[in-house]
């Protein structure tokens, strides 16, 4: 078989599936067999026209999968051997990697930064919403998926878990912090869980969907609030005897969400800046104490790497977080377009979607 399905990008508002060539893989390359993705808020942007690709892309950056080839300096795999790749895929050679910043690889060229050129799948290279995808720098980034583990376990490693995490890790949570956080969609959900790992003794969380706050007390919430139903900055300064929180995680991207993080927030403290913004900001000056209140505002892209996603699939596979529950909805491949239909209006309860071709 030559050709594979693929959901490709068309034009703003507009995502097919259509037959494209399987990719041919260099020496340095890995050829997965998808057998399980998904479709992230990132896919939606794209979608929109909000963040531009070359029409005819391959979308998608959360691949599991089965090796099916491997390129002749590729070492320690296997053919047939399940596993994932981070969604930020990097060469581990540029400037910008030993530098410590793999996300924003620039490749080998020039000073070796670029904004996000860690982010190839979908975004500079075809995707992996697809039959086949191939994996760039393949020795740094499969990592092995544990035996026992299904495809939906490990389904939000690449990308949503590492996201979570990172926002947790961002915000420098110290055991016995306290920590506001804006939005419980997956993103939100898994920094949540991320910063019950990393010792918060307080964690609130904020969302306008009750079966959001419902799964967030799963996943580690201590204190849940509608803003529907409350002023939460009021709320939470009331919960913090006037004191804000220690940090702050930004799940959605928004005006919004951003202000009302950055208001909770004590002199001192850590914004944790995850969301993907489409417009500009706005820091209002009396939350920003004029730029004198000792705060930090962090942003990340989610680390990728093969020992990055060894880490979280380590996490999954001790029992210390459960995604697999963040999976609500089951398509096929062929039915793509109408999970993104779905997914863009976040009907039915939506959460995550698994894609299997």
């Amino acid at each position: 078989m030559s050709t594979m399905k693929a959901a490709i990008y068309v034009e703003p508002g507009r995502i097919e599936l259509t037959e494209k060539p399987i990719p041919p893989i260099g020496p340095n390359d890995a050829l997965l067999r998808i057998t399980t993705t998904t479709i992230c808020g990132t896919d939606v942007h794209i979608m929109k026209g909000e963040y531009p690709v070359k029409p005819g892309l391959t979308i998608g950056h959360e691949p599991v999968g089965t090796i099916v080839e491997l390129g002749d300096n590729v070492r320690g795999y296997h053919v047939g051997q399940r596993v994932i790749a981070g969604a930020i895929c990097p060469g581990f050679t540029s400037y910008a990697c030993q530098d410590g910043h793999p996300a924003q690889d620039g490749g080998c060229q020039g000073h070796g930064y670029k904004p996000m050129g860690g982010w190839r799948f979908g975004n500079t290279i075809d995707g992996v919403q697809a039959e086949y995808a191939l994996v760039p720098d393949a020795q740094a980034n499969l990592a092995p998926i544990p035996d026992g583990l299904s495809d939906e376990q490990v389904l939000m490693c690449p990308d949503i878990m590492s996201t979570g995490f990172v926002g947790a890790e961002s915000a420098n949570i110290g055991i016995g912090d306290t920590v506001a956080i804006f939005a419980q969609g997956p993103i939100g959900l898994c920094a949540t869980a991320g910063a019950r790992l990393r010792g918060a003794s307080c964690i609130i969380v904020v969302d306008g969907i009750d079966q959001r706050l419902d799964i967030s007390r799963h996943m580690g919430a201590d204190i849940t609030l509608n803003f529907h139903q409350v002023d939460v900055v009021s709320e939470i300064l009331r919960l913090t005897g006037g004191r804000g929180v220690d940090a702050a995680i930004e799940a959605l991207g928004t005006q919004t969400t951003f202000e009302a993080a950055l208001r909770v927030l004590k002199p001192g403290g850590t914004l944790s800046s995850l969301g993907v913004y489409s417009g500009d900001l706005t820091i209002p000056l009396d939350a920003f104490c004029a730029g004198l209140g000792d705060h930090r505002i962090v942003t990340s892209l989610c680390p990728g790497g093969k020992e990055r996603m060894r880490r979280l699939l380590d996490i999954v596979k001790a029992g210390r977080i459960d995604t697999a529950s963040l999976v609500t909805h089951r398509y096929a491949l062929d039915d793509i377009v109408e999970a993104y239909d779905l997914f863009a209006h976040q009907r039915d309860g939506v959460l995550k979607v698994a894609i299997t071709p």
